[in-house]
Parts: C-alpha cells; structure tokens; sequence
C-alpha cells in the first residue's frame, strides 16, 4: 500500500541526454571521432537526484549522498521515500513531511549510521565530508545536500533546483544550523560530491584530497568502518 501510494505521485517525466556526437572532417586527416555533448539540464543536475514530489526533498537529498558518496549505484528517490515510511508516522509525514529523524531510521535499516550536529558557521567551515542540511528558502524548509564550500561560497546539491552556489553569508541566513552526516563503511573518500563545478567565470576549484583516517575518526567514523 505504502509502494502504491509512493508511486502513484510520480509523473513520466522525459528529458534529453548527453549521448556522443559523430565528428567528421573537424581536423583534417583526423577522419571521424566523437565527442561526449552533455545537456545543460544534465550538468544542472549533476549528481544530484532531481526530486518528483513536493514532500520528497529529503529523500531526494539522502539518495543523493548514498549513491554518490556511498557508491550505491542502485538507489533512487522512490526506494528512499518507500524505505523511510515504513519507519515513520504516515500521518505526521502527511502534515509535516520526512524529518532527521526518518531518515536516521531508514539508514540504520540499511547498515548506516545518521548522526545531526548543532554547529556554528566555523564549525562547518571544517566540514569535509557532503552532508544534507535543512534550509528555510523563500518561507519553505527544504533538504540539500551540502557538497563543500570553497573561497566565501557553497556548493549545494539541491533536489529541486540542481546544483546551486551561494555566498557563505546566504547560506547562513537560510540555514537552521544542523549538520546531518551519514557514517558507513562504504563512503568514498574521494566521491563526486566533494567535486562540484565552479562558475564558468571561476578557474577550476583546487582538488580536495581524500580524507585520513584521523580527519574520518573526528567526524564520527569508528576504524571499523575504514576497513
């Protein structure tokens, strides 16, 4: 029933994909090569998973981050959204939408760990793992997912706009100050959140390095999962 609920909210929605363009006669004596086009739709929402319902941005958010800093190939929206309402008050969800709390209780059914941290502006300038946050934007409470932050700015994978960059100084003033991190075995220390895009009129961002097992440790990591 909870399935059928889920997924009679979502619409056929059909977009256009990069795919590889045949080049002929560009480069003499080159012959015909080709060359991966990708849409502006596709980098708006570059790893980011798009939301489909207007109550799902933190399942989006948390699909996001599992499947990209986790490397969980598999996972969607509707698989996130379905997991969490069998752990949660379908009435409450229906009034208030999913909280922290549902998503600690899905995660702890998938073998992870959710943990939300209260801190302040120079606390999360350490932050160096992708975390999902709750903004208040334009009057609405609303899940993304924090990729990094980089000279004033930060870099927000955002369910229902794609990739978004604003000044440390917005973020703050949206922002409800809770961090939500996910902890597991199986995060990527070198995943592609931690790798947004710079703005076209930026030179590229300097690479992050992987974190070590001490920088792992702070965040909550037990040696375990590192293994």
């Amino acid at each position: 029933m909870i399935a059928l609920l889920i997924m009679s909210s979502f619409s056929l929605t059909y977009y256009c994909y990069a795919a590889d363009i045949p080049l002929t006669g560009v480069v003499p004596g080159m012959g015909t090569y080709s060359k991966s086009i990708q849409s502006i739709r596709e980098r708006k929402f570059e790893h980011v998973i798009e939301q489909k319902t207007d109550f799902s941005c933190g399942a989006a958010s948390l699909a996001s981050l599992l499947k990209f800093a986790y490397d969980r190939h598999e996972m969607n929206e509707q698989k996130v959204l379905i997991g969490m309402l069998e752990h949660a008050d379908l009435t409450l969800v229906q009034e208030q939408g999913f909280s922290l709390l549902n998503m600690k209780r899905y995660l702890q059914s998938q073998g992870l760990r959710g943990r939300g941290y209260k801190v302040g502006e120079a606390e999360m300038l350490l932050l160096k793992i992708p975390a999902i946050v709750l903004l208040n934007d334009g009057g609405y409470s609303h899940f993304v997912v924090f990729r990094r932050h980089e000279r004033g700015e930060v870099y927000l994978g955002d369910p229902a706009l794609g990739n978004r960059i604003m000044t440390m100084d917005e973020f703050n003033q949206k922002w409800n100050g809770v961090v939500f991190v996910v902890i597991g075995q199986e995060y990527q220390r070198d995943n592609p959140l931690l790798h947004p895009r710079a703005k076209l009129t930026f030179k590229a961002l300097d690479p992050l390095s992987p974190m070590t097992d001490a920088e792992l440790l702070e965040f909550g990591f037990s040696y375990s999962d590192m293994l």
